[in-house]
């Protein structure tokens, strides 16, 4: 685990709400740090969201505690049964993110058997930590997912394309190809994950406006070609080895590769505005990419098992190389509105 802007903002909201419970002189400060730290969010979005719930179900909570603990006083059979009642709402009004936090209030408020006052302080130092948190996240290091998708779609971009240009070459040791290549599917994974915060904010906190919404496609596509670029992978390591071939084909495969890898380099840089928009490159790929597949079905077509183990890596090269088509469109769209 690496240090980051979270570990540090969930310090900072810490230390923020045990300040704020000193100044109002409130009990108990470690109600509110616990609330501080579960709600640390990644997002502006899901803290503004997570703020709105935990007002609702923290309140209700409270409620049902006070209500519990001038009935039954603080017994334990009374607390569980308050909790169990209080999750089953929270799942049912589908805030399940909350129920950690509410069932700190409730067991706080329920110590107090039905104190109203004592119940008041509980409710209030859980709202301080959810707050305190709140406030941190908007002012100290905001999230940025727009900065670190990009940042972390370059990075995935060139492991990918480590493991590509030495996949069929069989140069990279197995043991490391393998790891390599499971590190390579976390990084696609936690790319999905920004993906969904980024969409969640667009849609839901703001009314998007239209560049922004055609900046959520790039992402998407470029999502998508990694995507497809680790099934290439996949299909290498599940077909291709176990298929008979000839120097020939070696070379074929291997330099369709290099030919698609090549290809994402220069999307890539079209984005960063270092290469100028380029349709004949474009229209000589999707033939390139065209071609290949035709040529391996026309060339290999009698040879059974080996010609289907390489008609599936085939067809994920192709596959691949169809959506560098259209992220290389969106590229050259996205250039040539610039410049005009």
């Amino acid at each position: 685990m690496t240090f980051g802007a979270r570990m540090l903002k969930t310090g900072l909201a810490v230390t923020l709400a045990l300040y704020v419970v000193s100044w109002f002189q409130l009990s108990s400060p470690v109600i509110a740090a616990v609330a501080a730290i579960f709600a640390m969010q990644p997002s502006i979005y899901k803290s503004w969201r997570y703020l709105m719930d935990q007002l609702q179900t923290n309140t209700l909570g409270a409620v049902l505690a006070m209500l519990g603990g001038m009935i039954f006083s603080n017994e334990p059979i009374a607390v569980g049964l308050v909790c169990i009642i209080v999750i089953m709402i929270c799942l049912q009004l589908k805030m399940g993110e909350t129920i950690g936090i509410t069932l700190v209030t409730v067991i706080a408020v329920m110590e107090a058997s039905g104190q109203w006052e004592f119940a008041l302080n509980r409710f209030a130092l859980s709202l301080i930590g959810i707050v305190s948190a709140f406030i941190i996240n908007l002012l100290v290091f905001p999230p940025k997912p727009h900065v670190q998708y990009t940042h972390q779609i370059r990075e995935t971009f060139d492991h990918l394309s480590l493991l590509l240009r030495t996949a069929v070459s069989d140069e990279i040791k197995e043991t490391v190809f393998r790891s390599e290549k499971r590190s390579l599917e976390d990084r696609i994974n936690s790319l999905a994950d920004k993906y969904k915060l980024m969409e969640e904010d667009q849609k839901k906190l703001k009314s998007p406006k239209f560049k922004d919404s055609r900046l959520l496609v790039v992402y998407k596509q470029m999502l998508r070609t990694l995507r497809k670029g680790y099934n290439v992978l996949d299909a290498v390591e599940s077909h291709y080895f176990q298929a008979q071939r000839t120097p020939e084909i070696n070379q074929d495969f291997d330099a369709h590769l290099e030919r698609l890898i090549k290809f994402h380099e220069h999307i890539m840089l079209k984005f960063d505005d270092k290469l100028k928009p380029n349709l004949l490159e474009g229209e000589k790929f999707e033939q390139d990419n065209d071609r290949f597949l035709r040529g391996l079905l026309d060339k290999y077509e009698g040879q059974q098992e080996d010609f289907l183990r390489l008609t599936i890596v085939s067809a994920e090269m192709y596959e691949y190389g169809y959506q560098l088509e259209r992220l290389n469109r969106l590229a050259d769209h996205r250039s040539t509105v610039e410049v005009n």
